[in-house]
């Protein structure tokens, strides 16, 4: 077994997020070296996707769909920042979906994430997704609130959620039949973790602006979030679309899985660079041979 392999769920057999541990149960002698050793790995990686994501780009036949799903203070951003330092720009397309607006709630729920799905050759990453309105949603019961017939908010809230947890099933099997993997990553941080990164952040003036007296209330909902994690995993996890959940109370290690599943998923992809035609080859040493003439 793999160390990606002890974090996938793929929705056979139980699954208990408490379960799970937050920090890779890596031991505590020789954690500075095997730091060292990790990093290094990490660096390596980048390069691998670099250069799968120019053949991925190049081929154009599918597209990546990157799921970074976490509680605050998890690493969300600097996960994104280290691992996709290496890739060409051009090629990704990273997407931040916030609490949605008047014209998103006007909309069915995937609306505004099918208008981001990116073109196949392309990395579409996107911090948080569709998986808040089972989750930010069920939490504060938002979906009473919406503005939908009453054969919709009147419904029971279980059954609610698992027609949505449904409709996301379906739409990641649609993502998949039209060419492009789905990757959903959970970054499983500890709540002791967060509460030494939120007291990071308070204490920090280059960061405060990371921390809002939000933050607080919603870690008073700790287990309910817990919660609505675990209910979201179990039922929408596949073979196709399985879950992977990352221990993230150590960044080094949490950055060095995601590179792995990003190289695994890339090299499964097999992308590879267009082959020409001997026709367009005859083309390039005509070209060739007119620019090695030029005087």
């Amino acid at each position: 077994m793999s160390e990606l392999d002890r974090y996938c769920y793929d929705g056979k057999g139980d699954f208990d997020l408490d379960k799970i541990d937050t920090d890779g149960n890596l031991d505590k002698d020789g954690r500075e070296e095997l730091k060292e050793k990790i990093e290094q790995k990490t660096e390596a990686n980048n390069d691998k996707l670099s250069a799968l994501q120019d053949k991925l780009y190049a081929d154009g036949k599918e597209g990546l769909v990157i799921i970074l799903q976490a509680m605050d203070a998890a690493g969300k951003d600097s996960t994104i920042k280290r691992v996709m330092s290496g890739v060409n720009p051009q090629g990704v397309d990273v997407v931040s979906f916030k609490q949605p607006g008047t014209e998103e709630l006007a909309h069915d729920f995937l609306w505004r994430v099918e208008k981001n799905i990116p073109a196949r050759g392309k990395i579409g990453l996107f911090n948080r997704s569709y998986y808040e309105d089972v989750l930010v949603v069920k939490v504060h019961e938002m979906n009473k609130t919406y503005k939908m017939p009453d054969r919709i908010t009147g419904m029971d809230t279980d059954k609610f959620f698992a027609r949505r947890y449904k409709d996301i099933k379906n739409y990641e099997e649609y993502l998949y039949n039209n060419g492009y993997r789905v990757v959903k990553i959970f970054l499983h941080v500890s709540k002791d973790e967060q509460k030494k990164r939120f007291l990071e952040r308070i204490d920090t003036p280059e960061k405060n602006w990371k921390f809002s007296t939000a933050d607080i209330k919603e870690r008073k909902l700790w287990d309910d979030y817990q919660k609505a994690y675990e209910d979201a995993i179990k039922a929408t996890a596949t073979k196709e679309a399985p879950w992977y959940v990352i221990p993230a109370d150590r960044k080094w290690y949490t950055r060095y899985l995601v590179s792995e599943l990003l190289v695994k998923t890339l090299e499964d992809i097999n992308p590879k660079y267009p082959e020409l035609t001997p026709d367009a080859q005859k083309d390039l040493a005509e070209c060739a041979k007119q620019l090695n003439e030029e005087k």
